[in-house]
């Protein structure tokens, strides 16, 4: 009976080639599939938590658009304007260059627009 266990024992005892150690650089791939994601999660966790406040924003800027616009058309090229200067009191000047061209200035909103080609005066 001994002589029957003896080789089963021996074959037991090898080590198995299909239970060799993980390499280094398997276990550096685990972890970086691990912290992927981790990454992953906490992104579209932050982004679940954001969305409300981002769509607000948006929301936001779309009714400050038409102001926008308006002041951007007064404020034509930032290149007319000297750097700002705080006074003060805290307030912020930013003058308008002395070589600048004259600023275009908007017609109030209840003027009619005028009408494309000549006019007879």
């Amino acid at each position: 009976m001994m002589i029957r266990i003896l080789p089963l024992l021996l074959i037991l005892a090898a080590p198995l080639a299909a239970q060799e150690a993980p390499s280094a650089d398997a276990e550096e791939e685990d972890g970086f599939d691990l912290m992927e994601e981790g990454a992953k999660l906490l992104f579209r966790g932050l982004m679940s938590e954001m969305e409300p406040a981002l769509d607000e924003m948006g929301k936001a800027l779309s009714e400050m658009e038409p102001a926008l616009k308006e002041l951007m058309a007064l404020v034509d090229d930032i290149r007319n304007y000297e750097a700002p200067r705080v006074l003060e009191n805290g307030d912020i000047l930013i003058p308008r260059r002395k070589d600048a061209p004259p600023p275009k200035l908007l017609p109030p909103d209840d003027a009619p627009l005028a009408p494309s080609g000549e006019i007879d005066l």
